[in-house]
């Protein structure tokens, strides 16, 4: 561990650290809005809806994070004249943005299967019950089946949030200087392996302490369960 190459390289790794984060809060909370609407999609009844939304999250739980990122970035070139003709080539044309389009689409898929599974555990009884004390279906899943479902999402949608973390580091590939695109450049000008490690060390402490918020949150929000056991 070559502590000259921290010193050197430090603020502009915890920069990108700063940059890191921001892509990954953005795109999460983002993909968590539109998750509601594609799980519904899922569930309901409409068979255009629910194709539609199937094959939204079949794409992209299926295919790699970083071809979507090439396909979204390289690909939006492709149709650089329709883009700039509806105002939006200042968009697809950053680097930053692309990844955050990418990222969100990603993860909305992800957690709109989670929140599908969570929302398909909850007993349908909860439904009938409500529907006797005169609940309307959007009262109904808004104010009972939701709750109850992102309890039991809680944990796996932590994970995702981890996974993103992680699956972030590929918007380096794409010049955006997070903390894995300072670490290559740093490597690139040092030819020295241990930036990585630096890297690595703070990819962990970044991971382990969401881990543990996510458990003091998990904790906080299933007490009253553990009261009732």
């Amino acid at each position: 561990m070559n502590f000259d190459v921290l010193v050197r390289y430090g603020p502009r790794m915890l920069e990108g650290l700063v940059v890191t984060v921001e892509l990954v809060a953005i795109s999460v909370t983002l993909g968590a809005l539109l998750a509601v609407p594609v799980a519904l999609a899922r569930l309901g009844r409409n068979p255009g809806l629910r194709g539609a939304s199937f094959g939204f999250v079949y794409f992209f739980r299926g295919t790699p994070l970083l071809a979507q990122v090439f396909l979204i970035y390289y690909g939006s070139g492709q149709f650089r004249g329709f883009f700039e003709a509806a105002g939006l080539w200042w968009f697809f044309r950053d680097a930053f943005y692309c990844c955050l389009l990418t990222f969100t689409l990603n993860t909305a898929a992800y957690q709109a299967e989670i929140l599908r599974g969570a929302i398909r555990s909850v007993p349908p009884g909860q439904w009938e019950a409500a529907a006797s004390l005169g609940l309307r279906p959007w009262q109904t899943f808004v104010k009972v089946i939701l709750p109850q479902a992102l309890i039991v999402a809680l944990r796996p949608l932590g994970n995702e949030v981890v996974l993103m973390i992680k699956g972030s580091a590929v918007a380096a590939i794409i010049t955006v200087f997070d903390l894995m695109g300072v670490t290559r450049l740093a490597f690139a000008r040092t030819f020295d392996f241990s930036v990585y490690l630096w890297a690595a060390a703070i990819y962990l402490i970044l991971v382990e302490g969401l881990r543990r918020f996510w458990d003091q949150l998990e904790r906080r929000l299933t007490r009253h369960l553990a009261l009732g056991r």
